[in-house]
């Protein structure tokens, strides 16, 4: 399956989109755009994957991805899931307004976001009401409140970087064979996936697999898809009541020792000690 390229609708009163998607037409799969995204999620909870990052999102997280960053967001179980998403070019503004002396650390924030952002600490909090107020202005106090968000965010460093994957420019046939790799590890990480399979999907060898994988995303393919099985997990640990043993299983490991392994290697804390910190932390 290719890499979907999003075109992005714009009315011809508006310059950049922001608005809310929510459930069915939030749902998109494993795609890419020329424009930089800011998403505030609103309701719902599942996985995150931007680049070869792999993550769990949950209701007031704040993303902020790259222009041409790969990305997906996929929702757990039957939820219902909505975000306000805004979109827009570089030179949206104009191609001159970025090289203004006032605005170098927004260009050189917007450079960095290639790999992606996720919000935190009180920035998170901050922003929030401004990306909710985003999508139902009007006119010139759309550009303001957008210029405000990116003046917030080049201003502080409360994100966490998210892609390790490079960043250079890869050829057709190349993008086309991570993209198959990736799509066929999301739609399979709960199910054994054998090297010999998915270096099948790849067109190439077990070794040759694990190398140019290694090389592609400073990783190799076993802890990607653990980490895939384990953010999984962890959305099962927060909003089920289903065993550990229960939860290993169903996020693809076939013993639970291996997964309190994978668990506390990833997350650096035990599946018990991370449900009681959440179900602690949701009736604080």
């Amino acid at each position: 399956m290719r890499l979907l390229v999003e075109k992005l609708p714009l009315s011809e009163n508006t310059s950049f989109v922001a608005r809310t998607h929510r459930t069915p037409h939030f749902e998109v799969p494993w795609h890419q755009h020329v424009e930089y995204e800011l998403i505030l999620f609103t309701e719902g909870a599942g996985m995150s994957f931007v680049g070869n990052y792999v993550g769990e999102f949950e209701v007031g997280d704040i993303y902020f991805l790259g222009a041409n960053l790969p990305h997906t967001f996929q929702k757990t179980g039957d939820l219902v899931t909505s975000a306000v998403v805004v979109q827009f070019k570089a030179d949206f503004w104009g191609n001159a307004f970025l090289e203004l002396p006032e605005c170098r650390m927004i260009n050189k924030f917007l450079k960095a976001a290639a790999q992606g952002f996720k919000i935190q600490g009180a920035l998170k909090q901050t922003l929030h009401p401004i990306i909710q107020q985003l999508e139902h202005a009007r006119g010139f106090d759309r550009v303001l409140l957008l210029s405000k968000c990116l003046h917030l965010l080049s201003e502080n460093d409360e994100h966490q970087t998210l892609s390790t994957q490079e960043l250079k420019p890869l050829q057709l046939r190349d993008q086309e064979r991570i993209d198959r790799i990736f799509q066929h590890t999301m739609e399979h990480y709960r199910e054994p996936i054998t090297l010999e399979e998915i270096g099948a999907v790849a067109g190439m060898s077990i070794p040759a697999f694990c190398a140019y994988f290694k090389k592609r995303t400073k990783k190799t393919y076993i802890d990607f898809v653990n980490e895939m099985r384990i953010g999984y997990a962890c959305t099962l640990l927060a909003d089920t009541e289903q065993s550990i043993m229960q939860v290993s299983f169903d996020s693809g490991f076939n013993s639970v020792a291996h997964f309190n392994k994978q668990f506390l290697k990833i997350k650096g804390i035990t599946p018990s000690k991370f449900r009681k910190a959440f179900t602690t932390s949701a009736f604080a």
